[in-house]
């Protein structure tokens, strides 16, 4: 039985409650919930419902929690319920009841965990989006991380989700970048205000070496393509995929600035001033109104920005998700009041998520150069440094409003302080017990043969509620736009499994004869080594089968 499972029963029991004494159906809630109590004392889970409904039903809380006491403790695969303080139902299951989620687990394989929590929820999702002048930084790869990880949380918990990266390749910026390569490739010093780093003269000399006689523009072009390429290629390498890859000058290109444009003004929400037209954005929280076109004619990147939203919007999707470094932090109130200009709840139709720096550290101090771009920490470095089972792991462990220093000799340490070494040897772990029952002749036996019963001891109870708790976390995971509650819920699973493994014994001894007690330990042991498959794969990180 899940928790989700028990849940369930325990609506159904008040229910039936509320039927047999004719109190109103209608204070019921669509949904509740059970949790694993503090104190495993207490019970297998616990239950407030009774407190909820008191006040709403008219009767006290503790001779409702009574009730539903006596209602729960005659349904199957619950062996107690108890009530506490106030009217707190303390639940225990029987040993068959709780065994029984071993089996299922199995059956279930990769969907162990995906829910219809956000069913029917169309999300757009950008993430990274670094300008293509260089390589991605490590801020961006955090984005990488914990984006990518957020879209795999998002489609288990049954939402339509599209990830896009939106490619900058209109601005000040792009003039800056080709101007620092044509320079390069002059053997002239880049502008003061250029790039600089190893890869512009890489990238110079391969266009140099292709079109001798190329200009600025076509060293502009050119670079772009080979920046960006190889942007695509390093994210690639660190297993994120985009369905769209969003090129800025494609609204340009397409008139769709000025598109925005009309609707705003359609909205009424624009005005004339200095020859500019500017975009009433204090009217809904903003510090101040912004410019969109500037009084040479010019687009600003709002106005961009106002077209790029748009155009998501008309491609379907309700709720626009935008992840953004610690420096863009002011763009959240201008970006919610423009959505608010477009006629949309921007509660309801964006979200920007603002992630904080992330500091590299070796030997206690800060690495802060890069080998090739000179002035920052690129993605490359990073997996050089970790590995990218290490490094995706590492940056998908912390919320992602938080600072973190992740400290190379910790992340590449073999040792169970490394988080994902800890989680990665469970997963090892428990492929090489399956392989050592194989060679000795144990295996599961039929679905129908399980003796869920014989999972009774007390180590075997509580990694059977840690396995339950995971579609749970991985929903709440989701809602929260949260990566970081998977690796931390992985981590107490393993700690789990490591206290059944050291207390029980999957595999007979010697000449001892195979039991249906080792079967039933087989099925948890894989029923385990599912979870923290399912749960790694959330977060892009392998779960090896040898280490």
């Amino acid at each position: 039985m899940t928790p989700a499972d028990l849940a369930a029963t325990v609506l159904s029991a008040a229910r039936a409650v509320f039927v047999a004494r004719e109190l109103d159906e209608a204070a019921l809630p669509a949904t509740t919930a059970v949790e694993r109590p503090r104190n495993p004392e207490h019970g297998d889970y616990a239950s407030t419902l009774a407190l909820q409904l008191g006040k709403k039903a008219g009767v006290p809380p503790r001779e409702l929690a009574a009730a539903l006491a006596a209602e729960l403790g005659a349904q199957p695969g619950i062996k107690s319920v108890e009530i506490a303080g106030p009217g707190f139902l303390n639940i225990r299951l029987d040993a068959a009841a709780a065994g029984q989620l071993a089996r299922d687990i199995v059956l279930a394989g990769a969907e162990y965990g995906h829910t219809s929590r956000l069913d029917g929820q169309r999300i757009n999702l950008e993430f990274v989006s670094a300008n293509p002048t260089g390589p991605v930084h490590i801020g961006g790869v955090r984005w990488a991380a914990v984006g990518d990880a957020l879209a795999r949380l998002l489609r288990a918990a049954g939402a339509e989700v599209g990830t896009e990266y939106y490619f900058n390749d209109a601005g000040s910026q792009i003039d800056r970048f080709a101007k620092s390569l044509y320079a390069s490739a002059r053997g002239e010093p880049v502008p003061e205000d250029g790039y600089g780093g190893e890869y512009i003269a890489e990238i110079a000399a391969t266009i140099k070496a292709e079109s001798p006689g190329a200009d600025l523009e076509g060293y502009r072009v050119r670079g772009v393509e080979l920046m960006f390429a190889e942007i695509k290629r390093s994210l690639s390498d660190f297993g994120v995929h985009f369905d769209t890859y969003f090129n800025e000058k494609d609204l340009h290109d397409r008139g769709e600035l000025q598109t925005a444009l009309d609707r705003l003004r359609e909205q009424g929400h624009t005005f004339e001033a200095d020859g500019a037209t500017w975009l009433r954005t204090s009217d809904f929280g903003d510090d101040k109104d912004r410019v969109l076109r500037k009084s040479d004619g010019d687009w600003t990147y709002f106005a961009a920005d106002c077209a790029y939203y748009l155009d998501k919007r008309e491609r379907g999707f309700e709720r626009v998700v935008i992840m953004l470094g610690a420096d863009h932090h002011g763009y959240i109130g201008r970006m919610k009041a423009m959505s608010a200009c477009f006629g949309d709840d921007p509660a309801v139709n964006l979200e920007i998520l603002i992630g904080q720096m992330v500091n590299l550290v070796r030997d206690g101090e800060p690495v802060r150069m890069s080998k090739r771009a000179g002035t920052v920490v690129t993605l490359e470095d990073f997996v050089e440094a970790l590995g990218v089972d290490a490094a995706r792991y590492a940056l998908a462990r912390y919320s992602s409003d938080s600072t973190i220093d992740i400290d190379i000799d910790l992340w590449t340490r073999a040792t169970r302080d490394n988080p994902v070494y800890y989680v990665q040897y469970v997963a090892a772990r428990t492929a090489n017990v399956a392989r050592n029952a194989a060679e000795v002749g144990l295996t599961r036996g039929r679905p129908d043969d399980f003796h869920p019963g014989l999972l009774g001891h007390e180590k075997e109870n509580e990694l059977l509620k840690a396995l339950g708790e995971y579609p749970a976390v991985v929903a709440s995971a989701a809602e929260l736009r949260e990566p970081h509650r998977v690796a931390r819920y992985l981590e107490e699973v393993a700690g789990a499994y490591h206290r059944f493994y050291d207390k029980c014994r999957v595999t007979p001894m010697g000449d001892e004869e195979i039991s249906d007690l080792h079967r039933s330990r087989l099925w948890l042991n894989d029923a385990t080594r599912t979870v923290i498959a399912n749960g790694l794969g959330l977060l892009g990180v392998s779960a090896p089968e040898r280490m």
